[in-house]
Parts: C-alpha cells; sequence; structure tokens
C-alpha cells in the first residue's frame, strides 16, 4: 500500500474532518485518492464522511469493514458485545481495497496511538502492520505539549516514520498557547507543522502531505 496512517493524540480531536479535507484536496489534483475508517465504534458517521471525500467510490463496508455499536475503544466494545475481534478480516478487507484501486489511501486509526482493538494488539500495533508513514493530528490548543509529544514518543518507540503534524485550529481560543504551540511542537520534535484551519488550508498543501 501507499498512503499514510491518521491518528490522533485523542478522539474527537478532528482526525476524521482533516482526513476527508486532505483526500478532497489531493482527488481535486488528480490523484485517486481513497479514505478509509476500517474500524468504527459507536455509529459510522465518519465512514459516511469518507465516501463523499472518496466521490462515493467505495461502498460504506469497503470503507468500514468492522463496526462495533458501543460507543467505546474496539477492545472494550467487544466486551461489551461479548465476541472477539476478527484482526483476520479486518486485514483482509483493507488489502482487497489496496488490490483494486491504486491509491493513495489514507487510513484514519481509531482514538489514540495506544488504544486497544484487543487485549493484546492496539492501535500502533495495527498502524505497523500497515507499515504507513504516520501523520498525526492534534488539537492547537492548552494542553496539546503533553498529549502530542507522549504520541510522537511512541510512534517513534514502534519505529514508525512520523511524516508531520497536523494541528486543528477549529473551535480553539485564540490565545497565547495557541500562537505559541505550533513553533514549540516544531521545535521540540523536529517535525514539521501544518496548521489547519478550515479546508481551503490545504489549497496550499506542503511536500510531507503529497505523495
Amino acid at each position: 500500500m501507499n498512503g499514510w496512517f491518521i491518528t490522533g493524540t485523542d478522539t474527537g480531536v478532528g482526525k476524521t474532518f482533516f482526513t476527508a479535507a486532505w483526500t478532497r484536496e489531493l482527488r481535486r489534483r488528480g490523484l485517486p485518492a481513497l479514505a478509509l475508517k476500517p474500524i468504527a465504534c459507536g455509529d459510522r458517521s465518519d465512514a459516511e464522511f469518507f465516501a463523499k471525500a472518496n466521490d462515493e467510490t467505495l461502498s460504506l463496508n469497503e470503507i468500514n469493514p468492522v463496526f462495533l455499536a458501543p460507543p467505546l475503544s474496539p477492545y472494550a466494545a467487544c466486551v461489551v458485545e461479548d465476541r472477539p475481534f476478527d484482526l483476520c478480516s479486518l486485514h483482509e478487507n483493507v488489502r482487497a481495497v489496496a488490490a483494486r484501486f491504486p491509491g493513495p489511501f489514507l487510513i484514519e486509526g481509531v482514538g489514540g496511538w495506544l488504544v486497544p482493538i484487543t487485549r493484546n494488539y492496539t492501535v500502533g500495533d495495527w498502524a505497523r502492520d500497515l507499515s504507513l508513514p504516520v501523520c498525526v493530528v492534534a488539537r492547537a490548543g492548552l494542553g496539546t505539549l503533553n498529549h502530542t509529544l507522549l504520541t510522537i514518543e511512541s510512534i517513534r518507540r514502534s519505529g514508525l516514520d512520523i511524516c508531520g503534524l497536523v494541528l486543528n485550529f477549529h473551535q480553539t481560543p485564540p490565545d497565547l498557547a495557541t500562537q505559541t504551540n505550533p513553533a514549540l511542537l516544531e521545535d521540540l520534535s523536529g517535525l514539521p507543522v501544518f496548521c489547519f484551519h478550515h479546508a481551503a488550508d490545504l489549497q496550499e498543501l506542503p511536500e510531507w502531505l503529497q505523495p
């Protein structure tokens, strides 16, 4: 596969909105990019959002082959539903889509980097099996330094490459933390930082967000 694995410093940091906007921009440039949400918990709204970003190229089940009704981590949702998580099915579905389309593929994880998919298999383990460079999405405001640096440390420990950081400024107060965090994170992490306010920002797509 070619593409990226998109993870976040937490749930609700804007991974889906950014990934959909990124997919649309790549497709606008003539690239057959496809966004995938292989695991969803609680509802399938993220996958439905991706279906539109993909110009309806894939069915909902191709975008999201694994759906768990409880709004929990995959492992907790499986415990509540009293059923095992089918890792083989997860991998087979992603491979099947990759065999039919050239990509690039934008694969969004579920929650943060260490969210458990099974008791012994995390989002990070899944990303390592996919062997894609990782794009980290984080909130732009106060508190993001700790969450982002911990996430970066864990990803680097896994041996995967991080292409860069996306700071989501949506509904973030324009305070001193928000103003200083981009430069601080770039300095402390040594990674490029993209400041994402709205979809139009992606018209000036940095090189590290291009195939």
